[in-house]
Order: structure tokens, then C-alpha cells, then sequence
């Protein structure tokens, strides 16, 4: 199907889970996941109208970037090596995946603007999954003080790759309550008023447990 037939079934999908749960259609937004497809099909789906792309891996993340130019919004999803910070950092508007203090000293160091970072936390406990444990995140975060090239925007989670739709929701309320501790602290480099949650398979869940950001890539660009 096209990237235009997708996102207006995606789109369709959201307004109903607004209307579910009380909240603004607009307070979601939707990132194309587009490591798995062309660079044509990425450009689709900047013609269908979409405006935020993720990537998770340098490489492709600069491939896309060079055909698409500075024009998108750029969010760096997936695990981002020391290493690899000079390559990315100025060009994204969102890393989705901080989760440790030596990352955190790179962007600093690197850097020329602040960044708007997600922490990534792994709600779930699985030994599969890169995050900090729920406990840790809060301590995370007040170091991070000492890095004012970080603004803590918000928290990332995966959930299980499950058909349990109650061990799903019941990650995504972890991620709620963990913001809302946070929030309330009022740490000025930490608004952290943004949850990154929800994929292709449970975008709909995560609507209805306080998404403001949805990363989707089968869903809506598909696998090529």
C-alpha cells in the first residue's frame, strides 16, 4: 500500500483512541521509522506529508539525511555508540536513546546546540532491551545537571514484544507514572513533558496510555 493510504488509516486509528481517552489528536506525533526501506520510500513519505523521521544506526540515518536534507525532523532512535555521536549530533532534532553518563559526556562535548533527548528506560526488565531500570532514571537525570547541551524532553520505552495486551498497557503506565514523578520535581533542564511509546503493533495502547510520540515503520512505510 502507499505511505499515503497508511498514514490515513494510522491517523484514523489515533482519532479514535483520542476520542477514548479524552485527549488531542494533535498532542501526537508521528515518526517514520525508516531503516528498513528506500531512500524513494522514505521521500514518499515526505511527499504524504510526513514530517518526523527516525533511524537507529548512523549509516542510515546519514544516507537518509543526505537525500532528504535538514528540511525533516531527525530522530535518532536506537542505541547511539560514543563513537558515533560527532557523526549525528548536530544534524538530529531528537535522540530517543539516552541511558548512560558516557553518552551524555559526548553530546556535551560534541555538540554546538542543545539536544532534545529522551531517556531511554527499560520498563519491562528485560535483558534484551537497553534502558535504565525505572529506580535509576530520576538519579540519571539529576546528574545530568552538570550538561547543559541535554534537555531531558522525555522518556522512551519498548515494550514486550507480546499479544498480552494487559502487559503492554501495564509498561506504558510505567512510563506515565515515572514522567508524572519527574514532572513534578520541576528540574529545569527536564520538562520531560514528551513519552516516546508505541510501535507498529501497539501505537494504540501507547495512544491510550499518554503517547505524545509513536515510532512507526511497518505500519507506515512498510519493510522493503
Amino acid at each position: 500500500m502507499s505511505v499515503s493510504a497508511n498514514l490515513a488509516a494510522i491517523k484514523q486509528n489515533i482519532i479514535e483512541a483520542c476520542e477514548r481517552t479524552q485527549r488531542n489528536p494533535a498532542d501526537i506525533r508521528i515518526i517514520a521509522v525508516t531503516k528498513y526501506v528506500s531512500i524513494e520510500r522514505a521521500k514518499e513519505a515526505y511527499m504524504a506529508g510526513i514530517t518526523d523521521f527516525g533511524e537507529n544506526r548512523d549509516e542510515g540515518f546519514l544516507r537518509k539525511y543526505e537525500a532528504l536534507g535538514n528540511e525533516p525532523t531527525w530522530h535518532f532512535i536506537g542505541t547511539l555508540q560514543s563513537r558515533k555521536v560527532k557523526n549525528v549530533i548536530d544534524k538530529i532534532d531528537y535522540l530517543h536513546s539516552l541511558d548512560r553518563l558516557s553518552l551524555a559526556e559526548e553530546i556535551q562535548k560534541r555538540a554546538t546546540k542543545p539536544v532534545k533527548c529522551f531517556v531511554q528506560v527499560n520498563v519491562s526488565g528485560e535483558e534484551s532491551k537497553h534502558g535504565l531500570p525505572p529506580q535509576e532514571v530520576i538519579p540519571f537525570i539529576e546528574k545530568l545537571k552538570e550538561f547543559p547541551n541535554i534537555i531531558v524532553v522525555g522518556l522512551m520505552t519498548m515494550a514486550p514484544f507480546t499479544d498480552n495486551e494487559q502487559e503492554i498497557r501495564s509498561c506504558f503506565r510505567g512510563l506515565k507514572k515515572l514522567q508524572e514523578e519527574i514532572q513534578a520535581l520541576h528540574i529545569p533542564y527536564a520538562p520531560c513533558t514528551e513519552l516516546s511509546m508505541g510501535m507498529s503493533n501497539d501505537y494504540i495502547i501507547a495512544i491510550e496510555e499518554g503517547a505524545t510520540f509513536i515510532r512507526l515503520g511497518t505500519s507506515l512505510v512498510g519493510k522493503e
